[in-house]
């Protein structure tokens, strides 16, 4: 994994990583909630195979990044510009796993020259989505969380500061346990080996600079995202499992209706986590939407 630094317009510094082939095509991806950088080989493996440079990087006040207090979802597309302008990239898909899901989506509706096709997996929908009961199916530690969110900023860094110390160090083996009721017996199973050991990485890379990244993403969506779902011009696909109970399957079958021309991959079987084991497909299928590019 290639780490580097890039400067936005305002000053502020944005921590990357870059993995796969130096001449391949741009894939972004906007990783979860919390979410640090760490070597993800089950994505950046499948995307180097299809000729495709996996760039992540940090949100404001994850890691190396500057916090970017009362960001809009909507302000991730113009990080990724600045990112993809530094490394000499004009056109890119994207996708967008958990929290990352609406940063995707940002960058299909603000980016439509550049973002060739985006997928959102396991992505939130809008907390003001007419007709989603929005919390409704999440696990209790999701609910709590959110709830906290919606009373506002001091009540939300009290919540996410006591779980700190407990992500700071977490292990792979210790990752299931440190989820409790927001996986289950799905999610579990495909919780193990490099999957655990990266989400493990993630987390601890995610705080290890304190909760502001955490913070500011749960703020960002419970307010406007800054954009309408309506808005968005490139080809989305929506994957959703039903056995989510960090992002219940009502937001992927909300979004697959809300987002214009959106394909649904709604996979009854699948969790939170075991839809990554089919990012081959999702890969392919996010090529596929992309067409000439």
């Amino acid at each position: 994994m290639d780490l580097r630094q890039v400067r936005t317009a305002d000053g502020r510094v944005l921590e990357v990583s870059v993995e796969g082939p130096a001449g391949g095509r741009a894939f972004v991806l906007h990783p979860g909630t919390p979410a640090g950088l760490a070597e993800r080989g089950g994505i950046a493996g499948p995307a180097a195979e299809r000729g495709l440079r996996t760039i992540s990087y940090a949100r404001p006040g994850y890691g190396g990044s500057t916090p970017h207090p009362g960001r809009t979802v909507l302000d991730a597309a113009g990080d990724v510009r600045a990112i993809l302008e530094h490394l000499g990239h004009d056109r890119f898909v994207t996708a967008g796993w958990s929290g990352g899901g609406p940063h995707a989506l940002a960058c299909a509706a603000a980016l439509p020259g550049a973002c060739a096709a985006a997928a959102t997996l396991a992505g939130v929908a809008p907390f003001d989505a007419e007709g989603l009961d929005w919390l409704a199916g999440m696990g209790p530690e999701n609910v709590e969380e959110f709830a906290a969110a919606v009373r506002g900023p001091a009540d939300l860094t009290g919540f996410v500061q006591a779980r700190q110390a407990e992500l700071a160090g977490v292990t792979g083996g210790q990752v299931a346990a440190a989820l409790g009721g927001l996986i289950d017996e799905v999610d579990r199973a495909a919780l193990t080996g490099e999957l655990a050991e990266s989400m493990a990485a993630s987390f601890r890379h995610a705080v290890s600079a304190g909760v502001a990244g955490w913070r500011d993403d749960d703020l960002a969506f419970v307010r406007p995202w800054g954009f309408p779902v309506a808005a968005v011009q490139a080809p989305v696909t929506v994957w959703q499992g039903g056995h989510d109970r960090m992002v219940p399957f009502a937001h992927g079958q909300w979004l697959a209706r809300g987002v214009p021309g959106a394909r649904a991959r709604l996979l009854a079987e699948h969790g939170h986590i075991s839809l990554l084991a089919r990012f081959g497909d999702i890969l392919d299928d996010l090529l596929e939407r992309a067409g000439d590019w």
